[in-house]
């Protein structure tokens, strides 16, 4: 959120967060499509990464996360601009800054 506030000049009103947790809300995959072009309406979208590390046993926790995962790639395709922070390092992953 600090990246996109500063290196981005962009203010509250400008942000999605945490948009895993919609995905959670309503886990039906049909959804996406909708959400995804929903989100695609802000200037930035903040996804938390629950795709890395251990997969989970119970599978509606591995439903949760699988269904996140294709929430960040329908909106990747939507976007002009992919960024990746980790440890506070941005990595731009399509587009450019």
């Amino acid at each position: 959120k600090a990246f996109a506030m500063e290196s981005l000049g962009c203010g509250e009103e400008d942000l999605a967060e945490h948009v895993q947790d919609m995905v959670w809300a309503d886990m039906a995959e049909e959804n996406m499509t909708t959400l995804a072009d929903k989100l695609s309406q802000y200037k930035v979208v903040i996804a938390t990464e629950v795709g890395s590390g251990v997969v989970p046993i119970d599978a509606e926790d591995r439903a949760k996360r699988e269904l996140a995962g294709r929430l960040n790639c329908l909106l990747a395709e939507r976007a002009e601009t992919v960024v990746r922070v980790f440890c506070g390092l941005p990595l731009v992953l399509k587009g450019r800054l």
